[in-house]
């Protein structure tokens, strides 16, 4: 009995140990559960902090605490650590997104606004801009950031991808722009690939839905204006 009670425990030991071990950069998921994204995390995050002494985590949750804010949320996760920290917090259900630091002189090495940005280009960045910008400071301030690597993924419909497979595709994104971020700033390499612009290939497929809708919006436009002035007579009775 004692024999079995000890391994037992020993399993269990060896089981919490492992789960603490391997989610050391996956903070918290309660939204993808899936290995291979789990492992992708895990791995550049440890190349990430053997190389330059900064933790990157990341938190997925269904929804934040009742009562609590984002900020809130990721400052008492942040006042466990003692050592550098970056925290890429995601929640499902409150359709919200936030980076955070346990100490402000992290900030250095990534740039958060443009990570954060809803655009990944200027020319996304001028039509948003244009149509939402209600002084020239709003102006300035939109189109200074470009280059998101989050929202512009997560604001993607499409009925061939699952939310799941969304969710991870951005959040890994931006996560890989951040490392790429910071592992250039203290002069490292990453290595296994995680140094390309691979992340960018996905924001060119969301780059092509936009200019596409951007020139169907233009030709739809013209073929109006054309339509309006050879029936003019017939467009004005209307009214």
């Amino acid at each position: 009995m004692k024999s079995l009670t000890r391994g037992l425990f020993a399993l269990i030991l060896i089981i919490t140990f492992h789960t603490e071990l391997f989610a050391e950069y996956l903070y918290k998921d309660d939204v993808i559960h899936n290995p291979k994204f789990t492992a992708d995390i895990e791995d550049l995050g440890s190349r990430l902090y053997k190389k330059t002494g900064i933790a990157l985590k990341l938190a997925m949750l269904k929804e934040l605490p009742s009562g609590v804010s984002m900020v809130a949320y990721e400052k008492s996760v942040l006042k466990n650590t003692t050592i550098p920290t970056v925290l890429l917090t995601f929640s499902e259900m409150d359709k919200s997104v936030d980076i955070e630091v346990n100490d402000k002189t992290l900030y250095k090495y990534f740039n958060k606004a443009q990570v954060l940005s809803p655009v990944t280009s200027y020319v996304q960045a001028f039509v948003l801009s244009v149509s939402c910008a209600r002084s020239w400071h709003d102006f300035k301030k939109i189109m200074s950031h470009t280059g998101g690597s989050i929202l512009p993924l997560l604001g993607v419909k499409s009925k061939e991808m699952t939310a799941e497979t969304k969710y991870s595709a951005a959040m890994f994104n931006g996560y890989l722009d951040i490392a790429q971020q910071i592992a250039r700033a203290k002069g490292v390499t990453l290595g296994d690939g995680f140094d390309s612009d691979t992340n960018q290939e996905m924001l060119f497929y969301v780059k092509v839905l936009f200019y596409g809708f951007v020139l169907y919006a233009i030709i739809m436009y013209i073929r109006r204006q054309i339509y309006k002035r050879k029936h003019k007579d017939e467009y004005y009775k209307k009214w």
